[in-house]
């Protein structure tokens, strides 16, 4: 089956997509992206990550049409027509010079993809990410940290390692040694029966999925607390999981060969791992 892509404006086969070998994105990585995920058709909370996507531009320096790219996301994902799909919006300042010059960038380039998307088995779901500590470091006073940057080496690195020791995904900590995300995550724990999760500051991306779970937590009527988590009180929770558009919650039951919870899936990453699917089904049914 042939793949399109949104590409300079127009839907053409993913085989023609072209970029050129000066556009910034490629050159020094100036760019931006986001993944989404949609089910049979219908892209959740779309407008959330484009009003994410639009801020980070605004915050570098490139100007988006947010109206002409939500429209390239649905026509992308309805010509592709899978039915269960990864979209990937990537954006960069576009063509310029050699020498380092944004002001030589004078229109924009943003590309959407719609690939086919395999969820995990439901015995992942069962069994939990086995996941490890990345002896890299977030910076909490870096403003690229705060938005999804197209230049993700740390993040491919950390997740190199982690294939590289068996496991699932590579846990941040931050230049304080405060626990921050994953390389691809958020990161939540269970703690006293209250759910915890590293505060924004911390040097994590404000995530779609985490904002969405914060009001699964409440009318499952739990607490949640938005705090400093060290990496003892990870390792010493009750439970431990993980969210982003795709995964959606994946519970963590080890780290770094250390079990979490007695290395089983707890009762609250059980109940909002359901409440969230639900949450997206009745999003999704009321369009």
């Amino acid at each position: 089956m042939q793949e399109f892509v949104h590409f300079d404006g127009k839907l053409i086969p993913r085989t023609e997509a072209r970029v050129s070998v000066l556009d910034y994105g490629f050159l020094f990585g100036y760019g931006l992206y986001e993944t989404i995920r949609a089910y049979n058709g219908k892209v959740f909370r779309l407008d959330a990550h484009l009003l994410r996507l639009d801020a980070s531009a605004k915050s570098i320096g490139i100007k988006l049409d947010i109206a002409a790219l939500r429209q390239a996301v649905l026509d992308t994902v309805k010509a592709n027509g899978f039915l269960d799909t990864r979209v990937r919006i990537t954006v960069s300042a576009g063509e310029g010079t050699m020498t380092p010059n944004l002001a030589s960038c004078e229109r924009p380039t943003f590309i959407v993809l719609a690939g086919e998307y395999h969820p995990f088995a439901a015995e992942k779901y069962e069994k939990g990410f086995n996941v490890v500590v990345s002896p890299v470091r977030r910076n909490s006073r870096s403003p690229v940290t705060f938005m999804k940057s197209a230049n993700s080496m740390e993040n491919m690195l950390a997740r190199q390692q982690a294939k590289n020791a068996g496991a699932d995904e590579a846990l941040f900590l931050n230049e304080r040694n405060y626990v921050t995300e994953a390389s691809g995550s958020n990161v939540f724990i269970v703690a006293d029966g209250v759910v915890v999760t590293p505060r924004l500051k911390s040097g994590i991306l404000p995530g779609v999925t985490r904002e969405a779970l914060f009001g699964v937590v409440g009318q499952a009527n739990l607490k949640v607390l938005e705090a400093n988590v060290r990496l003892r009180q990870l390792l010493a929770a009750e439970e431990v999981f993980l969210t982003n558009s795709l995964i959606e919650v994946m519970p963590i039951t080890a780290v770094d060969g250390e079990a979490i919870g007695g290395g089983k899936v707890g009762p609250v990453t059980k109940k909002l791992m359901y409440a969230y699917r639900q949450l997206v089904a009745s999003e999704l049914r009321a369009r």
